[in-house]
């Protein structure tokens, strides 16, 4: 039996079911939701509802909502309990990167991400493969469940954001899955989602982290100040990779109660997912791919050193610099 079968074995027997995405969820996450929704609403499942943690403050991510009407539930709105089935998506590990407890364990789980088991009744974790669209894609097709233009459009795009813009290290399986939904989509709508323009507040960031980058040798780090959007640390990070002679980046700042950080590394000898884990594990959560990462250090640990954002700022920033490159063995050249 294909994995896409052993799914749809599982969704034959729900009644309701709740697509957990991932804290402020981008479009990979978002477009797999739709797919599983797709997938559950085929198999007469009665009750579905997408539901997640955080905000969705990258411009094009509300962008990409609104547009394709992509039906959302915060998850303080949401009684998990109340739900037969309660599927992971874009993510795998209990109370990491969600703002539900750890004690609640899904039945489903649908990833890309490298993670632990979590023994779920249906677990497919595919660390080798660039995008969790891309495994939703295969089940589609496996199913033969025929695609909507919203669908479509919607995988699409999330291929395109999460590894063939930035060509970072697509696979195979990401052009093959975006050649079979190519003729689906609806073009004008992705032509529009491209276009959505900065907000302030994203701008403003990526302003600030401009000025305050620290480099040393093909590395740097910045800071993004206080920010309410929390999408505008990894386009920090995008745009300062842009930088002529500059390899692997790191952008952190202060959004809500933490400290979040976003990297990315097109070094072939970094793996930023590990040098995030071993420069701030023993902090916060942290954690991400060979090319690309993040994490977040809850104020807690800072909170009784500084009043306001500037101070917190500056009293930590030296210590987030001084970790990070340590890790990549850089030593002060100042």
């Amino acid at each position: 039996m294909s994995r896409a079968a052993e799914l749809a074995s599982i969704l034959e027997t729900t009644a309701s079911l709740a697509i957990v995405c991932h804290d402020n969820p981008d479009p990979d996450c978002l477009a797999s939701a739709l797919a599983l929704e797709a997938i559950a609403s085929d198999h007469d499942v009665e009750e579905i509802t997408i539901t997640y943690g955080g905000e969705i403050s990258h411009q094009q991510n509300r962008a990409f909502v609104n547009m394709l009407e992509i039906p959302l539930e915060s998850i303080d709105d949401t009684d998990i309990d109340a739900y037969d089935c309660l599927a992971f998506i874009d993510h795998s590990q209990p109370g990491a990167n969600t703002e539900l407890p750890a004690s609640v364990v899904p039945e489903i789980v649908i990833d890309h991400h490298p993670g632990d088991p979590v023994e779920a009744a249906f677990e497919d974790i595919q660390p080798r493969v660039g995008a969790t669209a891309t495994i939703f894609v295969e089940y589609l097709r496996d199913l033969d469940i025929e695609l909507t233009p919203r669908l479509a459009s919607a995988l699409l795009f999330a291929l395109h954001r999460e590894r063939l813009d930035f060509v970072r290290e697509p696979t195979r399986r990401e052009y093959e899955a975006a050649l079979a939904i190519y003729p689906d989509a609806d073009l004008e709508t992705l032509e529009q989602l491209y276009g959505s323009a900065f907000s302030p507040g994203t701008l403003d960031a990526i302003g600030r982290a401009i000025a305050t980058r620290e480099r040393r040798g093909s590395s740097m780090v910045a800071n993004v100040g206080k920010t309410a959007e929390t999408d505008a640390l990894p386009q920090a990070a995008d745009y300062l990779l842009n930088l002529e002679g500059v390899d692997t980046v790191l952008v952190y700042g202060i959004v809500g109660d933490a400290i979040r950080m976003s990297a990315r590394s097109i070094d072939p000898r970094v793996h930023i997912g590990e040098t995030l884990g071993t420069g701030f594990d023993e902090l916060g959560q942290v954690g991400g791919h060979h090319d690309m990462a993040g994490g977040r250090i809850e104020l807690g640990l800072f909170a009784d050193t500084a009043d306001d954002a500037d101070e917190l700022l500056e009293f930590v920033s030296d210590r987030l610099s001084r970790r990070f490159f340590d890790t990549l063995n850089l030593d002060d050249d100042r």
